[in-house]
C-alpha cells in the first residue's frame, strides 16, 4: 500500500526550477531515503509532502486523497517534519514536547516522558531548560516532540547533522526503533550515502530536481560522496 503517490511534481523558487517533474511512491511502513547532490531538491521535495511548500504543478496523494483537499494543519500533524536545525521553544523540555499536542487538543493523552524515552533520552529530561541542552539532546527532543503528535509519517531532514560522529549510529537506531514500534512511515533526507544504505528499505536518488532511480538499499550502487 502506498502512503504517498507523487506525480509530475514541479516547483520553482524564484528563477530556480527546483523540482522538475518528480514521480515517486512511498510505501506504508517503509524507510525511504532521499539522496542526491546539494541543490537536487531533496529538502524542497520533503516539504511538499505536508504542504509546507506548495507545488506549482503535479499532484501528491496521501492515502489515496489529494493533499490539496486536506486541511494543511491537520496534514502536518499527521505528516510531521523534523527539521535539520533543532529549534527549541522557550521553557522546559516537557513544555516543548506538549506544545503541539496542546494546540491539537491532544495534551491529555500525551506522555512526555515516554516520548523522551523513545527518542533516546531519560524521562527526567522533562524538567530541563530546553535552551541549555546540547546539540544532540536538542535533536532528540525534536524527535520526541514529533512523536508526541502521534503521526503516521515522519519527514526527517538530515536528522543526524550536528550530532557527535560517535553517536550518529546510536541516533539512527533510536529513530528506527521508534518508527518500527509505532509502525511509522519515514522519508529521510541525507547527504550521507552510507547512512542511507544502513537505515533505508529503499533509496531514491535525486539529481537536478528529478528522481533518476529508486532501488532497494541493498541494490543501491554508489561511488564517492555527494
Amino acid at each position: 500500500m502506498n502512503v504517498f503517490r507523487v506525480s509530475g511534481a514541479k516547483k520553482r523558487l524564484g528563477e530556480n526550477r527546483v523540482l522538475r517533474g518528480i514521480d515517486l511512491d512511498v510505501r506504508k511502513g517503509e524507510v525511504l531515503s532521499l539522496v542526491g547532490p546539494s541543490g537536487s531538491g531533496k529538502s524542497t521535495f520533503l516539504r511538499t509532502l505536508n504542504r509546507l511548500i506548495e507545488l506549482d504543478s503535479g499532484s501528491i496523494l496521501f492515502k489515496g486523497a489529494s493533499i490539496i483537499d486536506m486541511d494543511p494543519v491537520g496534514l502536518r500533524r499527521n505528516v510531521v517534519l523534523v527539521t535539520q536545525e533543532a529549534v527549541m521553544l522557550p521553557g522546559t523540555v516537557k513544555e516543548n514536547i506538549l506544545y503541539g499536542p496542546e494546540l491539537a487538543g491532544m495534551k491529555d493523552g500525551c506522555d512526555a516522558g515516554k516520548c523522551l524515552i523513545e527518542a533516546g533520552l531519560s524521562a527526567d529530561f522533562s524538567a530541563k531548560d530546553a535552551s541549555k541542552l546540547s546539540g544532540g539532546e536538542k535533536k532528540r527532543v525534536s524527535l520526541a516532540r514529533a512523536l508526541a503528535l502521534r503521526p503516521e509519517v515522519l519527514l526527517l531532514d538530515e536528522p543526524t547533522v550536528g550530532v557527535d560522529p560517535k553517536r550518529v549510529k546510536r541516533m539512527e537506531r533510536t529513530i528506527l526503533k521508534a518508527a518500527r514500534s509505532r509502525g511509522l512511515t519515514v522519508v529521510w533526507v541525507t547527504h550521507d550515502i552510507p547512512q542511507a544504505m544502513r537505515v533505508s528499505d529503499r533509496i531514491a536518488n535525486l539529481k537536478k530536481g528529478k528522481v533518476v532511480e529508486v532501488k532497494n538499499a541493498g541494490e543501491f550502487e554508489w561511488e564517492g560522496a555527494y
